[in-house]
């Protein structure tokens, strides 16, 4: 193999992880939708500190919200981070992810099973 085609083949598949990266960032954006929009809310509305009862009476109110603010930052960069982790990985790298996925998905419904029903 000429070191051109071998050039051609490394880009072909570094695209190809590119938008898997993308895809699986749009997944993650999904599943985070919730707790961000949570911890922007905690952050922003300045009666939510009441809502933790006794657990957070000590705490100042700039501690709360930095608190809210900084989940809020690193649920935010979370898509990118795992896009551009996947989008990274070789293809082994990718089949070990995908491996620990999957057993962390049947975990996920084997406890659900257990305590749900």
């Amino acid at each position: 193999m000429s070191t051109l085609e071998h050039a051609s083949t490394e880009a072909h598949q570094h695209g190809r992880t590119g938008w898997w990266g993308a895809f699986v960032g749009l997944i993650v954006a999904v599943l985070i939708a919730f707790p961000l929009s949570a911890s922007i809310a905690f952050a922003t509305h300045p009666a939510t500190q009441r809502l933790f009862g006794e657990h957070l009476a000590e705490a100042s109110r700039a501690g709360f919200q930095t608190f809210w603010w900084l989940l809020a930052l690193i649920l935010a960069a979370l898509p990118f981070l795992v896009g551009f982790g996947i989008a990274k990985l070789s293809d082994k790298g990718l089949a070990i992810a995908g491996g620990v996925v999957v057993v962390f998905v049947i975990a996920v419904v084997v406890m659900g099973q257990m305590f749900v029903f």
